[in-house]
């Protein structure tokens, strides 16, 4: 078994970036660090993945204003990309219509800090649960890694464990899993947080967050015994980085025939 190589289109504000992660914060004054944006459109990273056979990989809208480029990369790529960002019962049915071939949610289900079951029960009664991804990003204290939501400000209740996996498993079909600590800022990945996701995840799940070279694939794949799937974002050079695009896909294409 081996990992796959998913890709990502982070947007704000209908551009294409790459952010520090652990810098979103609420409201316009207090902009994230962006190390990377580009006028090459979402549409045209969509159709790049689908051109080389990348599907499962995610579009997220950070913040408002976001719509129609998010509606543009599901269309590239039909049924090849999960779409994350305000999702709720309401609109899931648009990008799910729209090409998304899952949804992905936090928000609309921690609240307060914790799991607001009955909502996540909503959703799963609206979109089924082999539409949904639950994203389980997380900061680490106190040795442990606990959920955090609001924009990656707010920890919650939540923490990385058998049981909590074991049990959110039964609502979704995938867990998407950022390193919060080390998101954006090419600083090696967390390599226990994603032994334990190799370890204890019942579902597949992607792991982002601090992957800086081509050797980071192979040791998420090691590390994370192959079930553990990498996204790579501001260090390929296709967002600014220096790690070519074309040699992880070929690194992909050569352990999906293994």
């Amino acid at each position: 078994m081996a990992m796959r190589f998913r890709p990502c289109i982070d947007l704000r504000q209908g551009r294409v970036v790459q952010i520090v992660g652990s810098s979103l914060r609420d409201g316009e004054a207090q902009a994230p660090v962006t190390h990377f944006e580009t006028e090459r459109s979402p549409a045209d990273y969509a159709a790049m993945y689908q051109a080389d056979h990348l599907p499962g990989g995610h579009v997220i809208a950070l913040g408002p204003g976001n719509e129609a480029a998010v509606l543009a990369a599901l269309c590239a790529f039909p049924g090849g990309m999960q779409m994350g960002g305000g999702v709720t019962p309401e609109n899931a049915k648009i990008y799910l219509d729209a090409g998304a071939s899952h949804v992905i949610v936090t928000s609309y289900v921690f609240r307060e800090g914790q799991i607001d079951t009955d909502r996540l029960k909503t959703l799963v009664a609206t979109i089924g649960r082999k539409r949904l991804v639950l994203d389980l990003s997380c900061r680490q204290r106190g040795g442990d890694f606990w959920v955090v939501t609001d924009r990656w400000q707010r920890f919650t209740t939540v923490n990385i464990t058998p049981e909590t996996l074991d049990w959110l498993a039964q609502y979704c079909h995938e867990f998407l899993v950022h390193g919060v600590d080390v998101e954006g800022k090419q600083a090696g990945i967390e390599a226990a947080l994603v032994e334990r996701l190799g370890n204890w995840s019942p579902i597949p799940v992607t792991y982002a967050g601090g992957a800086r070279s081509l050797a980071d694939l192979d040791r998420v794949n090691d590390v994370g015994q192959g079930r553990v799937d990498l996204t790579i974002g501001s260090a390929l050079d296709i967002f600014g980085g220096a790690v070519r695009y074309q040699d992880v896909v070929a690194w992909h294409r050569a352990h999906q025939v293994e």
